[in-house]
C-alpha cells in the first residue's frame, strides 16, 4: 500500500525532468524503468516494538512518461505532465536481516485482502497536476495517486544530481482506505506513515 505512493512521487519527479535541456524532440521522454527504482520503507512502532521489523519494500515501475509540448531544442513546455504505473501484485519485499519464512509471510500479508487487496486492485496510477521549480535543479511536484481504489493529492520533493531524478514523499495509508497492519493486541504495529524513496532515468528518444 504505501509502496504503491512511492510510485507515484518517483513518476512526479521524472516531471522535474522537462525542466532539464534536451537534445531530442521532446513529445514524450519515457521513464528508464530498468534504471529507475522505488523503494517504500515501512516502520514498526508500538509497546513492544523491538520485537518486530521495519520493512522495505521495491515497487517495480510497470511505465511512465513525461509529456512536454516543446519542440526540438527550445526551452520546454511551461506546462509539463507527467504520468507513471505500478501493477501492486509485482510489490516485493526486501526486509535483507529477516529469514526467508518471515519474508514471504509479510509479503502474504502485503498484497492479501487485508492491507493492498492486489488481487482485485492491482493498479497504481500518478498523474501530475503542477510542478513547481524551488531552487538550482530542485523540484516539488503535486499530482494525483490512485491507490487501493481511492485518489487522493500527493507532494514529491525532488533533486537533479547526476542526471538521476532522486527523490522522497510520505503518506499516510488511512487516507487510502488502508488499515496498518497489527499484531499481538496492537503492543506491535506498523506506523500509518510510510516513506518512499526514488531514483528515476528517462529514455531520450531522438529526432532522426
Amino acid at each position: 500500500m504505501r509502496f504503491l505512493i512511492v510510485s507515484l512521487a518517483a513518476l512526479a519527479l521524472s516531471c522535474a525532468v522537462t525542466a532539464a535541456p534536451r537534445q531530442a524532440h521532446p513529445d514524450a521522454a519515457e521513464i528508464d524503468t530498468a534504471h529507475s527504482t522505488i523503494t517504500i520503507r515501512v516502520f514498526k512502532t508500538g509497546l513492544f516494538s523491538a520485537l518486530g521489523h521495519n520493512h522495505e519494500i521495491s515497487a517495480p515501475i510497470d511505465s511512465g512518461k513525461v509529456q512536454d509540448a516543446s519542440q526540438g531544442n527550445v526551452q520546454p513546455s511551461e506546462n509539463p505532465s507527467v504520468e507513471l504505473r505500478v501493477d501492486a501484485r509485482k510489490l516485493r519485499v526486501l526486509d535483507p536481516d529477516t529469514s526467508d519464512d518471515t519474508r514471504a509471510q509479510v509479503q502474504k500479508t502485503m498484497l492479501g485482502p487485508d492491507v493492498l487487496d492486489s488481487d482485485r486492485l492491482p493498479e497504481i496510477h500518478f498523474q501530475s497536476t503542477a510542478v513547481e521549480a524551488s531552487g538550482a535543479n530542485h523540484w516539488t511536484v503535486r499530482g494525483r495517486l490512485d491507490l487501493h481504489g481511492q485518489s487522493h493529492p500527493v507532494t514529491v520533493d525532488v533533486t537533479l544530481q547526476g542526471g538521476t531524478y532522486r527523490g522522497s514523499a510520505a503518506f499516510k495509508q488511512t487516507d487510502f482506505g488502508i488499515k496498518p497492519v497489527s499484531v499481538a493486541g496492537g503492543t506491535v504495529k506498523i506506523k500509518d506513515e510510510v516513506k518512499i524513496d526514488f531514483e528515476i532515468s528517462l529514455v531520450t528518444r531522438f529526432r532522426l
